[in-house]
C-alpha cells in the first residue's frame, strides 16, 4: 500500500479532480435549451410513471386544471408531452405534423421487428409511405369499399343469427337467454376483416387452424395493452424483466406461421395461373412492385405477414369496442334508443333489413356514431409519437425523442368546445357540421395529419350499419333487476378503451324477413 501512494503522481491527481469539477460543472449549469411544458413534479428514477394510476388518460384530463392543455411528464426516463385541448391538437397537426410524424414503440411491438412491418407503428419513412399508400388509394378507396357492401352486409346477417342462437341455447338449459354482446360484436369485426384481408371467414369452429389464429390475436392484443417497465426505463429492455416479449414472441410466432400458410396457399394458387376475380389486400400486397423512388421494390413474405396479423387486431378490435360503448350508451338513455328506433322504422321498416345506403338518410343515427366517439375513442391517448427533431412548440422547446400523447379523450370532454360534455346527447351533432376525418378537432378519434388512421372509412361504415342492426333488429331486455342507469361507463385500458364489464343483454327477433 505504501508503494501504492509513494506512486501516485501529484499532477494526474489535480488533473483528475479537476476533470471531475469540470464535469460536474458542465452537467448541472449548462444553459437550458428553453422551457418545457408545465407539469407535475415526479419521483426519482420513476418520475410521475406511479401517479398516472389505471386510467392514465382520466388522470392527465384531471392535471389540465392545474397545468394547462399542453403537459409534460417523466415517465420512467422518458419525456413525455400530452396535448390536451382542440386548440393545442391543432397548432400539433396543422403546424408540427412532420416533426412529430415518428411512432415511440412498445417493446413488446419489437418482437420479430414486428413495428418495422406495420403501418400503424412504422416509423416515418419509405416503407411507410408505401403501405400507406397501398391501404389509401389500393384497398379502402370508396370504389373498393363499395365493392363489398355486400360482404358487410352478409357478415351482419351471421352476427344476428349468432346472437339468436347463443340466447336460444342459453334458455333451453335453463337460463336467461341473456348473450354477452362483445364477444359477437368482436367475432363479426375478426371475420370482416378475414374476408377483407384473405377473402375467407375466419370464425369456423371446424377449422382448429383459424381457433389458434383468433386465440393468438386475442393474446396479441392483451400483451400490447399490458403495461411494461421495460418502456419506461430502456436499460431493463435487454432482460425483459416482465416477461412480455418472451411471451409476445411465442404468440407472434404462431400467428405469423398461420398467416403465412394463408399466403402461401394463395402463392400456390396463382402459380398454378388461379386468379381471383376481385382482388382481396392480400392480392394488392403481392403484387406491389415499387417505383425505385421510394421504399421498397417488394414487399417481403415476413411483413405480408405482419400486416395481415396487424389488420386483424386494429380492425377487429377498435371496431368492435365502439359499436359496444354506442350500443351501452343507447341503451342507458332509452329515450335517445326510442327516438333512433323510429327514425330506421320510418326510413327502412321492419320488412327489410338496414343497408349501407340507408347511412345517409339517417341523421340521428349519424349522431349516435359521432357522440359515441365523442365520448367513448378507443385508443384514448391515440397512438403515441415521437418527436424527430428538437421542436418549438406553443412557445416550448420539445426535445428530439419526446413521446408525445393527444388525449382524445380528453379532447372530447373539453368544456369550452362541448356544452355538457359528459352527457350523451346525439342531439348536439343534429344541426353541426362537426365530421371526425381530421379536420375539426374537437373530435378526433381517429387522430389527424399523416398519421390518422387509415382504417376510419371501413370503421364508419361497419359502426354505422351494427349500431344500427342491433336497433332495427332486436328487441332487447336487460338483466334481472337492471335498469338502464344502473350500465356503468367504467372502462378497463389496455391497447385500447374496452367496456369493463362486458354488456349482457336479452334479444328478441322483431323484424318480418
Amino acid at each position: 500500500m505504501e508503494w501504492a501512494l509513494n506512486t501516485i503522481n501529484p499532477l494526474t491527481v489535480s488533473l483528475s479532480v479537476g476533470f471531475l469539477l469540470l464535469l460536474i460543472l458542465v452537467t448541472f449549469f449548462r444553459p437550458k435549451p428553453g422551457k418545457t411544458p408545465p407539469g407535475p413534479k415526479g419521483i426519482p428514477i420513476f418520475g410521475n410513471l406511479l401517479q398516472l394510476g389505471d386510467l392514465p388518460h382520466e388522470t392527465m384530463h384531471n392535471w389540465r386544471k392545474t397545468y394547462g392543455s399542453v403537459i409534460w411528464l417523466r415517465l420512467g426516463s422518458v419525456n413525455t408531452m400530452v396535448v390536451q385541448s382542440p386548440s393545442a391538437a391543432s397548432e400539433l397537426f396543422k403546424k408540427h405534423d412532420l416533426p412529430f410524424a415518428d411512432r415511440k414503440v412498445p417493446d413488446v411491438l419489437t418482437a420479430y421487428d414486428f413495428n418495422q412491418g406495420t403501418l400503424g407503428m412504422n416509423q416515418f419513412g419509405g416503407h411507410w409511405r408505401v403501405l400507406r399508400r397501398l391501404c389509401s388509394m389500393e384497398f379502402l378507396v370508396n370504389k373498393r369499399m363499395n365493392e363489398t357492401t355486400e360482404l358487410r352486409q352478409r357478415i351482419r346477417e351471421n352476427m344476428e343469427g349468432w346472437i339468436i342462437d347463443e340466447s336460444e341455447s342459453s334458455k333451453k338449459v335453463g337460463d336467461t337467454g341473456a348473450v354477452q354482446l362483445s364477444r359477437f360484436l368482436f367475432l363479426m369485426a375478426f371475420n370482416l376483416v378475414g374476408n377483407l384481408m384473405l377473402s375467407r371467414d375466419l370464425l369456423d369452429a371446424k377449422d382448429p387452424e383459424a381457433r389458434e389464429f383468433f386465440d393468438c390475436m386475442n393474446k396479441i392484443l392483451e400483451l400490447a395493452g399490458t403495461p411494461n417497465i421495460a418502456d419506461y426505463l430502456p436499460w431493463l429492455k435487454w432482460m425483459d424483466p416482465a416477461g412480455m416479449k418472451r411471451t409476445m414472441r411465442k404468440n407472434l410466432s404462431k400467428t405469423m406461421r398461420i398467416s403465412s400458410n394463408f399466403v402461401q396457399e394463395r402463392l400456390n394458387n396463382r402459380k398454378a395461373g388461379k386468379f381471383r376475380e376481385k382482388k382481396d389486400f392480400l392480392d394488392v400486397l403481392l403484387e406491389y412492385e415499387g417505383d425505385g423512388k421510394d421504399g421498397p421494390d417488394r414487399i417481403t413474405e415476413k411483413n405480408v405477414n405482419i400486416i395481415i396479423t396487424e389488420m386483424f387486431f386494429a380492425g377487429s378490435e377498435t371496431t368492435s369496442i365502439s359499436i359496444e360503448w354506442g350500443f351501452a350508451e343507447l341503451l342507458r338513455n332509452p329515450h335517445t334508443f326510442k327516438r333512433l328506433r323510429e327514425e330506421l322504422d320510418r326510413v327502412v321498416g321492419v320488412n327489410r333489413r338496414v343497408e349501407e345506403k340507408d347511412v345517409e338518410n339517417l341523421p340521428y343515427l349519424q349522431a349516435v356514431v359521432k357522440e359515441t366517439l365523442r365520448l367513448h375513442p378507443a385508443l384514448p391517448l391515440l397512438l403515441p409519437r415521437n418527436t424527430m427533431e428538437d421542436t418549438e412548440y406553443m412557445g416550448y422547446h420539445i426535445p428530439k425523442g419526446t413521446q408525445v400523447f393527444v388525449n382524445a379523450w380528453a379532447i372530447g370532454r373539453d368544456p369550452d368546445s362541448w356544452e355538457d360534455p359528459l352527457s350523451f346527447k346525439p342531439e348536439r351533432f343534429l344541426q353541426s357540421n362537426i365530421e371526425y376525418k381530421g379536420q375539426h378537432f374537437e373530435l378526433i378519434p381517429f387522430g389527424s395529419g399523416r398519421r390518422i388512421c387509415v382504417g376510419f372509412p371501413l370503421a364508419h361504415r361497419v359502426v354505422h350499419l351494427a349500431i344500427a342492426t342491433l336497433v332495427q333488429a332486436f328487441d332487447w331486455d336487460l338483466m334481472p333487476g337492471v335498469k338502464p342507469e344502473d350500465i356503468d361507463r367504467d372502462e378497463r385500458l389496455g391497447l385500447t378503451l374496452r367496456k369493463k364489464n362486458p354488456l349482457y343483454v336479452i334479444p328478441k327477433s322483431r323484424l318480418n324477413v
